[in-house]
C-alpha cells in the first residue's frame, strides 16, 4: 500500500497539525462525521479531539494503521492505544491530541460532542 503522506517531509508537526493530518487520512479512509474539538480553554486532558465514525472493523482498523504510520513520520509517539476493532471504539492518545475511532452505535451511545459541549467545535466534516 502505497501512503500518500510518504512524499512529505518528516517534520515535527504542532498539535493542531497533527489533528489536521488526522482529518486528512480520515477523509482519505471514507470516514464519516469527522470532528476536531478544541479542549485547550476548558482542559487539560489534550489539547484536541479527533472523533470520527468507521463503518466497518475492516474500516476502523485500516483507519488506525493509516494514521499511527502517517504519525509516527511526524516524529510523534503514540503514547497509547487503548480498544479494539470488537469493542466499536479505538482511542490513540498522542498526548496533545487523542484519536476516537467509534463505531455508529457506540459513537451514537458515548456522545463525546455532547460530553465535551464546552469545547469549540474547530472542523467538522460529514
Amino acid at each position: 500500500m502505497v501512503d500518500r503522506h510518504a512524499s512529505q517531509l518528516e517534520v515535527e508537526l504542532n498539535p493542531f497539525e497533527i489533528a489536521k493530518r488526522v482529518v486528512e487520512i480520515a477523509e482519505e479512509k471514507q470516514a464519516s462525521d469527522i470532528l476536531i474539538l478544541d479542549l485547550r480553554e476548558i482542559s487539560n486532558i489534550a489539547d484536541f479531539f479527533v472523533i470520527m465514525t468507521a463503518e466497518s472493523q475492516r474500516q476502523m482498523e485500516a483507519l488506525a494503521e493509516d494514521i499511527v504510520r502517517s504519525i509516527k513520520k511526524s516524529k510523534k509517539d503514540l503514547y497509547h492505544k487503548e480498544g479494539n476493532t470488537d469493542s466499536g471504539w479505538l482511542l490513540l492518545d498522542y498526548g496533545d491530541v487523542i484519536v476516537h475511532v467509534f463505531a455508529p452505535k457506540e459513537r451514537h451511545y458515548y456522545r463525546l460532542e455532547e460530553f465535551w459541549s464546552d469545547s469549540k467545535e474547530v472542523v467538522r466534516i460529514q
